[in-house]
């Protein structure tokens, strides 16, 4: 399994169009083929970072993902709303966790 996490900034005054653009995307990218979960977390400290963690059965379900053209659509959409450039990171998911403890 491959987890992406994307930290993405935003302008103040644009978090709530995000929000409301990931609101109307979310099923969609949810039920594409090889996407596992989906969720979008807050930043404790700043209410402008926003982190998208995604589980996928594997890479090329990834990139499949990403040259769609939900995906192409949405982040057109997307990158123009950021303050800061974001930061993706895809990892490797091999050991089962549960609550933090090695099953």
């Amino acid at each position: 399994m491959l987890v992406r996490i994307v930290r993405m900034t935003f302008k103040p005054e644009e978090v709530s169009t995000f929000l409301e653009l990931f609101d109307t995307v979310k099923s969609k990218i949810r039920s594409f083929e090889g996407c596992e979960h989906l969720e979008l977390l807050r930043d404790y400290d700043n209410a402008s970072i926003y982190h998208t963690y995604s589980v996928w059965k594997d890479g090329d379900d990834l990139e499949n993902y990403r040259k769609s053209e939900l995906f192409q659509d949405t982040w057109a959409k997307t990158k123009v709303l950021f303050a800061d450039k974001p930061k993706a990171f895809s990892l490797l998911k091999e050991t089962p966790f549960e609550f933090g403890v090695l099953q």
